[in-house]
């Protein structure tokens, strides 16, 4: 039974932030009879562009298995829309090549998927999609969050400046925090008076730089995009600093390319300095591909901010009528793509909870808060946990026992490189489609412990003669 206060359609929430976080947000509260107001303090483009608030969509983003069930759950059919648009749908591990930390994975016939495009291209064909389907939604560009409106026990609304520094007060019955990795959510509740979440980081010191390419053509002119990812991971076992490498085919005929490295090891914005750092790596195989690419310009994009950050609002005395959702939550390393699939499964919950509960009072605000930070939980133990190992890393040691779990990753990972059964668990959880847990089912665990067949297991990347020849720019008819 819904706890409805007044007719649906009086109800008024307001969402900050009109990112992938903010625009499903909006979905989530309109479909359940919101009148929603989506505040962002950006210039919206009008196509798929850039933009200022999103500087690290420069970089390769996943959109995991896991994250594209849970938009589908939300707006059904945006993976087709993505696609018409000009994304690719990503079979897994088929059309990937890549090395983990104990080695190449084979290309064994499908067993998850992601979506291969540009972030620019994801925000907006999903913001496109829900304008058009919820028209309660109105969207206030340029429009800057000031404070919450309200006390420590309920929230009622927002303080908002709009182009002109003007500020006015928007009322609303539930107030979503989807502002990002810069939330300054915990600043306003202090000035509530609502004692501030606790919090818990781990810095790898992670640096990320990425540059556009063009892809490949044919003997026809045309660009060659039927490509696989492919990628070289670190080894966090390794006494080294962590370094990647990551090649993606995205939409306008371009390949767009990823270095990243923890201290000691970090790329910089030196395009002469590009290909030979990939190159560099345990295998050099992105380098070698990306030395046949011609690249679009000398522009190389660098990121610093990618600590892994947990703020625990879960544990906090929220008020009635706040709730955070996304990175306002939980901030991740992007290199294990976690952020958009986080996001996505906590609004899912929240879609959920809004069914059974209706869109105000506390018994909202706690169980959706919860449910939001269990799902930041496991993405966060999972990065974390990883992300201390790399030399010089900061922030709260592993637990008692985690030696052990260490172990039991490491040979789930040697033994995928011969065994579809492990590399089906493995993809299972790292493509967030089932919880860390499932690596304990007794099948898998007998599985692990056999370990791979040593004569099988591959020596060097799962990359075809014709797909070499294509990056090194050998005609090859389509």
């Amino acid at each position: 039974m819904k706890n409805f206060s007044r007719p649906a359609s009086d109800l008024r929430a307001v969402v900050v932030g009109a990112g992938m976080a903010g625009m499903l947000g909006a979905a989530v509260l309109a479909k359940h009879g919101a009148k929603v107001t989506v505040l962002e303090r950006d210039v919206l483009p009008a196509g798929p562009e850039p933009r200022k608030a999103i500087p690290q969509a420069r970089h390769v983003h996943v959109l995991w298995t896991g994250g594209i069930t849970a938009f589908e759950a939300i707006l059904p059919g945006i993976t087709q829309q993505w696609v018409d648009a000009g994304a690719r749908r990503i079979s897994l591990p088929t059309d990937l090549v890549t090395m983990t930390a104990r080695g190449w994975i084979p290309r064994w016939a499908e067993m998850k998927f992601n979506v291969a495009c540009s972030r620019d291209l994801l925000d907006w064909v999903v913001r496109q999609r829900v304008l058009k389907e919820f028209p309660d939604i109105t969207v206030l560009d340029r429009h800057a969050v000031q404070g919450l409106a309200g006390t420590a026990d309920q929230v009622t609304g927002v303080h908002v400046a709009d182009g002109h520094r003007a500020v006015r007060t928007l009322d609303a019955d539930l107030v979503l925090d989807c502002s990002g990795r810069g939330s300054r959510a915990v600043q306003w509740l202090g000035e509530l008076g609502v004692p501030e979440a606790g919090v818990v980081e781990v810095d790898s010191g992670l640096v990320y730089a990425s540059r556009l390419f063009e892809a490949p053509r044919d003997t026809n002119g045309n660009p060659v995009t039927d490509l696989p990812i492919v990628n070289v991971q670190s080894n966090p076992s390794d006494p080294v600093p962590g370094r990647t490498a990551t090649i993606v085919p995205i939409e306008g005929g371009r390949i767009l390319g990823t270095l990243s490295g923890t201290y000691g090891g970090q790329p910089t914005s030196s395009p002469d300095e590009f290909v030979p750092f990939a190159q560099s790596l345990r295998h050099s195989v992105v380098g070698d591909l990306m030395a046949g690419l011609v690249p679009v310009d000398d522009t190389v994009t660098v990121t610093h901010s990618t600590l892994n950050r947990r703020r625990l609002f879960e544990k906090s005395p929220m008020p009635r009528g706040f709730i955070a959702v996304g990175d306002s939550v939980a901030t991740f390393n992007p290199l294990y793509g976690q952020g958009m699939t986080v996001a996505a499964q906590g609004l899912v919950a929240l879609d959920q909870l809004l069914g059974q509960h209706g869109l105000t009072g506390r018994v909202l605000t706690r169980r959706a808060q919860k449910a939001i930070g269990r799902r930041a939980a496991v993405a966060y133990e999972l990065a974390s946990s990883q992300d201390i190992l790399y030399p010089e890393a900061t922030g709260r040691k592993p637990p008692f026992g985690s030696g052990l779990v260490n172990w039991y990753v490491n040979r789930l990972m040697y033994t995928a490189t011969t065994e579809p059964a492990a590399a089906r668990a493995f993809l299972g959880v790292i493509t967030m489609s089932e919880a860390p847990t499932a690596w304990l089912r007794p099948a898998t665990v007998a599985t692990v412990l056999r370990g791979p067949r040593i004569s099988a297991v591959p020596d060097g990347p799962p990359i075809t003669g014709q797909e070499r020849r294509v990056f090194d720019r050998q005609p090859v008819s389509r």
